[in-house]
C-alpha cells in the first residue's frame, strides 16, 4: 500500500508538471553539468605585462587577450602551425618570467591530488626582425617525464624532478641537461618536490626555488626511508582495464605516515650552479618539525625557510644565505591551538617588506613586515576574516584581497593602504574571488550569489567594471524550463547556545501543510564552509525534486567567524561537531512541515565521518545516513592533519577515543550505508573495513557499497553514476518507507 501511494504521489507530480510547463530533474541533468556554470578556466597573465593574459583553447592555441579591451590581440602558440610540433593537443603550459618562453605540458599523468608527470616542450617567444615568432618546439629532456618544472628568473634555465632527483636544462647552451641530486630513490629519498603528506596536507607539489639573480637552487630534501608504507590492492578491473592484472591482482605501495608514527626527515640545501657546490642549510629546528615552504626573496642572499614544529602551533620563519648557510629566526607566530595550514602562500615577499596572515587577534587579518622580520602595519582589522591575499603594488602601497566583512556567508574584493583607506572593489552581494594581472592594474572578477550563476568580469584596479567576459545569460534562461528547488538560508540556536548558519532546499511545489522527510547534508571539517551565498546545483537539488527537504548547516568548528569558534573542536574532533548536526536535526523536527521520524545525514570524507559521528551520538534522531569514504578512527589518518587538531595519540589519548567511529560503535542508530573505494591513497579503505568489523561484532546491521581501484573520488567510467544512484535509492527507500 505505501508503495502504491507513492507512486500515485509521483504521477500526480509528474501531472502537476506537465501542467506548469516544467521539466522534471533527472540525475543525469545533474551529474552531466547541465545545470552547470561556464567559466574559464587557465586565464594566465603574462609576467611582466600587465596589459594582457592568455588561454588556452580547445584547437591547441595559447591566445593572447587585452584585459581593456577584451580584445583578441595574437595567437602566441598553435599546434598546427608551430615549426616542428610533435604533438596535437597539449594539457597546460606556463610563462618564464621574463615572458620569453612557454613551457608546455603533454601526456600529463596524474599522480596524487595535485602531482603529476608529463613530458614538457619548450617554445620560444622571442621575435624575428620581421616581428614573428618562428621558433621550433623542443623537447626539454629526452631521459622520460618530468615532475614539478620551475624557470629560473632570467628565464635561461629549468629545474625540474625525475625519478626523485633533480635535473637542470640551460637554454643558452643547447639546452644542455645536468643531474643536480643522485640520491634520489623511490619510497625512501626525495629531492624537489613534496612527500604525500606534505604534498596532500600543505598544498604543494614543489619544493625548490631559485634564488633571484639565478645564481642559485635551493630545494628540500625529504629522507621518508623510516616512514611505514601502506599498501591497497589493484585488481583488473574496467575503465581503466589494466591487462596485467587479469589473473593475479597487484598492489600499489608508498609511504604514508599516520598519527604519532615517523615523518620523513626533511632538510634543506642549495646548489651553485656554477661552481656545483652543493651545501646543507642548518636550520635550528628539531628533527620532527615541519618545512612547508621555501622561497627566495628578492635579495638573491636571502632564502626564506618556514617551519612548523610538530604540534602545529608555532610557525617561524627563518632568513638563509644560500652560500654562508647562515640562518637567523625573523618571525615567530605562536597559539594555544593550530596554526591554519593556507598561511604559507599568503607570504609574499617585495622589495620593501613582506605579507603576513594571522589569527592573533582572534580573526585571521593581513600584516606587513619589514624585511628584517619588523612588524610595520597590521594592514586589516576587525570582526571579519580576511580569505585570500591577493596582491601589492609596491608604488602606491596598496594591499589588494578577498574578505567576508559584513556576512560570513559572502565574499567581496577590497583595497587598502597604508594609511588604512579602504575601498570595496565589487558591489555585488554574494560570492566574488578575483585574479589580478602581473601588475595590478586589472582583475578578473567570477561572481555568483544562491540564484545567480556565476558572471566572469574585466575591472580596473579602481573596481571600475571594463567588461563581461561570461554572463552564464543562456544558463539562467534554461534554469527557467525546470521545476529547480529553492535555496534560502536560515539560522538558529541551539539549546547550549550557539548560533548556527544553514540553508535549506524546498521542493517547488512545498506545502507548508504537508509533511516532508529531510535529508540532511553536511562537511563540518575545520575550517570549511557549506553555507555560502554563491551558485551551485548538485544531487541535492535533484532529491529536493524527489520530495525532500534538503538542509546544510555549518557547526562548530567551520570556518569564517573567527578563531574561537572554529578551533573550539581542538583536541576533540567531531565531537561538538556531532552534538551540532544532532541539534539540527532537531530543530528541523520541531518545524511544523518536517517528518521528524524520517531525518536522513550524509556526506563525504570528513562529512562521512560526522555522518557516523552524528547517528552514534547518543540521541536518536537520525532514520538513516550514508558516510561515503569516511575516517573512522583518527589513528588511521595522516600526521599533518590529525596531528593538527588532536596532536598524537600518545598526547591525546581520551581525545582519540572520543573522537572514534570504532568506539562509538554499539550506539549506531539507524540504517547505514558505508560506502569506499579501496585504492583510496587519502582516507584509505582501512577505515572503512575496520568500522565495519566494528559493526559485525557488536551486531549492528549495515549496508557496504564498494568500488574496485577507486580512489577518494570515486570516479571513472561509471562510477559516479552508479553511486549516486546507490545513494538516491537508499534514501529513498529508508525515509520514504517503501522498504
Amino acid at each position: 500500500m505505501k508503495r502504491f501511494t507513492l507512486i500515485m504521489l509521483c504521477a500526480l507530480c509528474t501531472l502537476a508538471l506537465a501542467a506548469q510547463g516544467k521539466k522534471a530533474v533527472e540525475l543525469n541533468d545533474v551529474l552531466r553539468g547541465t545545470f552547470s556554470a561556464r567559466g574559464i578556466s587557465g586565464m594566465t597573465p603574462i609576467p611582466g605585462d600587465g596589459e594582457h593574459y592568455t588561454q588556452m583553447t580547445r584547437e591547441g592555441q595559447v591566445v593572447k587577450y587585452s584585459y581593456k579591451t577584451g580584445e583578441q590581440v595574437e595567437v602566441l602558440f598553435d599546434v598546427k602551425t608551430a615549426r616542428d610540433c610533435p604533438f596535437e593537443r597539449f594539457d597546460s603550459y606556463q610563462f618564464s618570467p621574463d615572458g620569453n618562453y612557454l613551457l608546455i605540458a603533454t601526456e600529463s599523468q596524474s599522480i596524487y591530488r595535485r602531482s603529476f608527470t608529463a613530458v614538457y616542450y619548450l617554445y620560444s617567444l622571442k621575435r624575428n626582425t620581421n616581428g614573428q615568432i618562428r621558433n621550433a618546439v623542443e623537447r626539454l629532456s629526452d631521459g622520460g617525464p618530468q615532475q614539478s618544472p620551475v624557470f629560473s628568473p632570467d628565464g635561461t634555465m629549468v629545474a625540474f624532478v625525475r625519478e626523485n632527483n633533480i635535473f637542470l636544462v640551460k637554454l643558452l647552451y643547447g639546452n644542455s641537461e645536468s643531474q643536480v641530486t643522485t640520491d634520489g630513490k623511490r619510497n625512501e629519498i626525495i629531492n624537489g618536490i613534496p612527500d604525500w603528506v606534505y604534498e596532500e596536507e600543505f598544498s604543494t607539489n614543489r619544493s625548490m626555488e631559485f634564488s633571484a639573480d639565478s645564481e642559485m637552487l635551493a630545494y628540500i630534501k625529504y629522507d621518508e626511508s623510516e616512514v611505514k608504507q601502506y599498501e591497497f590492492p589493484l585488481f583488473a578491473g574496467l575503465a581503466p582495464h589494466y591487462t596485467d592484472y587479469e589473473k593475479y591482482p597487484s598492489s600499489y605501495v608508498y609511504k604514508y605516515p599516520k598519527t604519532g608514527e615517523a615523518n620523513s626527515k626533511v632538510s634543506v640545501h642549495t646548489f651553485d650552479i656554477k661552481s656545483r657546490v652543493t651545501r646543507k642549510i642548518e636550520v635550528p629546528i628539531s628533527q620532527d618539525s615541519y618545512i612547508p615552504r621555501i622561497r627566495f626573496t628578492k635579495q638573491a642572499d636571502q632564502l626564506a625557510i618556514m617551519t612548523l614544529n610538530r604540534q602545529q602551533n608555532q610557525f617561524d620563519l627563518y632568513m638563509a644565505n644560500p652560500r654562508s648557510t647562515n640562518c637567523r629566526l625573523i618571525l615567530r607566530d605562536e597559539t594555544d591551538t593550530y596554526i591554519k595550514e593556507d598561511i604559507f602562500d599568503n607570504i609574499r615577499f617585495f622589495d620593501d617588506g613582506f605579507t603576513f596572515m594571522s589569527e592573533r587577534n582572534g580573526f585571521n587579518h593581513l600584516y606587513w613586515y619589514g624585511l628584517n622580520g619588523e612588524l610595520q602595519k597590521q594592514v586589516t582589522d576587525g570582526q571579519y576574516e580576511v580569505t585570500s591575499f591577493l596582491g601589492y603594488a609596491p608604488q602606491e602601497g596598496i594591499f589588494y584581497y578577498q574578505s567576508n566583512e559584513g556576512s560570513p556567508l559572502r565574499k567581496a574584493i577590497y583595497k587598502i593602504d597604508k594609511k588604512g583607506k579602504k575601498t570595496r572593489l565589487t558591489p555585488l552581494e554574494g560570492t566574488n574571488s578575483a585574479t589580478f594581472s602581473s601588475d595590478m592594474k586589472y582583475f578578473v572578477n567570477r561572481y555568483s550569489n544562491l540564484s545567480t550563476p556565476t558572471i566572469i568580469t574585466v575591472h580596473d584596479n579602481t573596481g571600475k567594471q571594463l567588461r563581461t567576459l561570461v554572463d552564464n545569460k543562456e544558463l539562467a534562461e534554461r534554469l527557467k524550463e525546470y521545476n529547480l528547488p529553492t535555496k534560502e538560508f536560515f539560522t538558529f540556536t541551539t539549546q547550549r547556545g550557539d548560533e548556527l548558519n544553514g540553508w535549506m532546499l524546498k521542493p517547488a511545489d512545498f506545502n507548508p501543510a504537508r509533511k516532508y522527510p529531510v535529508l540532511m547534508f553536511q562537511y563540518s571539517g575545520p575550517g570549511s564552509q557549506e553555507v555560502l551565498d554563491s551558485y551551485g546545483i548538485s544531487w541535492e537539488d535533484y532529491m529536493a525534486t524527489q520530495g525532500f527537504i534538503v538542509a546544510c548547516v555549518d557547526g562548530r568548528g567551520t570556518g569564517g567567524r573567527g578563531a574561537a569558534f572554529e578551533k573550539c573542536t581542538y583536541m576533540q574532533l567531531g565531537v561538538k561537531e556531532a552534538q551540532d548536526q544532532v541539534a539540527t536535526a532537531q530543530y528541523l523536527g520541531s518545524l511544523p512541515y518536517v517528518d521528524k521520524d524520517n531525518i536522513g545525514i550524509w556526506g563525504w570524507s570528513f562529512g562521512g565521518y560526522m555522518t557516523i559521528m552524528a547517528m552514534s551520538e547518543g540521541t536518536p534522531v537520525f532514520k538513516a545516513g550514508a558516510a561515503v569514504a569516511p575516517v573512522t578512527d583518527w589513528n588511521y589518518y595522516d600526521t599533518v592533519y590529525g596531528e593538527r587538531f588532536m596532536r598524537t595519540p600518545q598526547q591525546n589519548h581520551d581525545g582519540y577515543l572520543a573522537a572514534s567511529c570504532l568506539e562509538r560503535a554499539d550506539k549506531l542508530n539507524g540504517r547505514l550505508l558505508l560506502v569506499h573505494g579501496m585504492a583510496d591513497d587519502n582516507v584509505h579503505f582501512q577505515n572503512a573495513a575496520e568500522y565495519a568489523e566494528k559493526l559485525v561484532q557488536v551486531g549492528k546491521q549495515f549496508e557496504m557499497q564498494v568500488y574496485t581501484n577507486r580512489n577518494h573520488s570515486i570516479a571513472g567510467g561509471n562510477t559516479r553514476s552508479h553511486l549516486y544512484t546507490r545513494l538516491t535509492e537508499f534514501f529513498k527507500r529508508e525515509l520514504n518507507g517503501t522498504r
